[in-house]
């Protein structure tokens, strides 16, 4: 018995040395490369391995670093997007090989003929053959897109697939955040809900708190999102994020998003009770770089397999690397958007790789 206690308590202490260095190694990153605000993760497919939160919510306020934070997905709201996507695509509300005009004739004559057969599959892959474009294109202006959240997703995309704007080649990916708007409309069409209302609906499943916009929009104790310059962005609606919103405007804490993680994880090991593992391994890893909502790469310090996306909306930066062989997930979000800090977040998931074999 005084073996066994013995072994819990040195268990017990390694593990709380164990998280300290790496705490003190993270945050002397987020310090040397000017992050306000830091958390982390490491999850297996049933655990909590290491989770902290470090640094201020916004710079130069005593708002310190708490695991509640909300912080904004940027382009990892796709993952979520190309989930719901899978699951409606299984529940046979819509298929993979449904076109966008199908779902609506009434935009199909002042459209692009380009975009006429442009199914969900193309969309959520980046195989439609569509030009790029983020909320730092200057037009469409507010004032031609009207209506409320919904309405507005619809107008943009109307506006978008009459440009006639040429890709200058071919490519095996597009990288264009339309693709997840039209793909948001398409989900939307086939079950008579908002976007914002399907993924409410995934979060009440997983019990996930998703919310939408900048963290410090409802309550500015929140984090504060940062530029290259270290300059916090105020509490304000950004109307071009929310025409993006099914491409990259969710905002989620730390622990809710490793709970998502998780979920793909189990899945990605069979134990999923939705999918099979050969669906899950479908959507990370069917296609060359990029498949139904997620980056695929080999490691080639380790030469392990790495299912990942990362966003980066303007004033966040965040990164979920997935790796299947170790059983472990990274998750790393920062509340700045800059060359500087994502040089930082990389040396973080480094060593976490480190630390934890992958």
């Amino acid at each position: 018995m005084k073996k066994i206690l013995l072994f819990v308590v040195f268990t017990l202490f390694f593990n709380i040395i164990y998280s300290q260095k790496n705490s003190r190694f993270v945050d002397s990153i987020r310090i040397k490369y000017n992050i306000p605000e830091v958390a982390y993760a490491v999850v297996s497919s049933d655990s909590v391995l290491e989770i902290n939160a470090l640094g201020n919510k916004r710079i130069g306020s005593d708002l310190r670093a708490d695991l509640s934070d909300k912080f904004r997905l940027g382009s990892i709201t796709k993952t979520i997007t190309s989930y719901i996507a899978a699951v409606l695509v299984k529940e046979g509300k819509i298929n993979w090989d449904t076109k966008f005009f199908d779902l609506y004739p009434e935009l199909k004559a002042k459209s692009d003929p380009k975009n006429y057969n442009l199914t969900l599959r193309d969309f959520i892959t980046f195989r439609a053959h569509i030009p790029t474009w983020s909320y730092g294109n200057e037009t469409p202006t507010q004032k031609e897109i009207k209506g409320n959240n919904q309405q507005q997703r619809y107008e943009f995309i109307a506006w978008f697939f009459k440009q006639n704007k040429a890709i200058s080649k071919k490519q095996d990916v597009y990288w264009s955040n339309p693709s997840y708007v039209a793909a948001g409309l398409m989900l939307e069409k086939a079950t008579g809900k908002s976007y914002e209302t399907l993924v409410k609906e995934l979060g009440q499943n997983l019990n996930i708190d998703f919310g939408f916009g900048q963290p410090n929009i409802i309550d500015e104790n929140q984090p504060w999102g940062h530029d290259e310059n270290l300059k916090p962005e105020k509490p304000a609606l950004n109307y071009k994020l929310n025409w993006l919103s099914s491409a990259g405007n969710i905002n989620v804490s730390l622990p809710d998003y490793c709970k998502f993680t998780q979920m793909q994880l189990q899945g990605l090991l069979g134990k999923s009770k939705i999918f099979s593992a050969s669906e899950f391994d479908l959507m990370h890893n069917s296609l060359p770089e990029f498949s139904y909502g997620w980056y695929s790469e080999i490691d080639p310090k380790t030469n392990i397999e790495y299912s990942f996306h990362y966003g980066n909306p303007g004033t966040f930066l965040t990164k979920v690397y997935i790796c299947k062989a170790i059983n472990k997930a990274f998750i790393i979000f920062a509340n700045v958007q800059s060359e500087e800090a994502d040089k930082g977040l990389m040396l973080i998931l480094d060593e976490m790789k480190k630390q934890y074999k992958g």
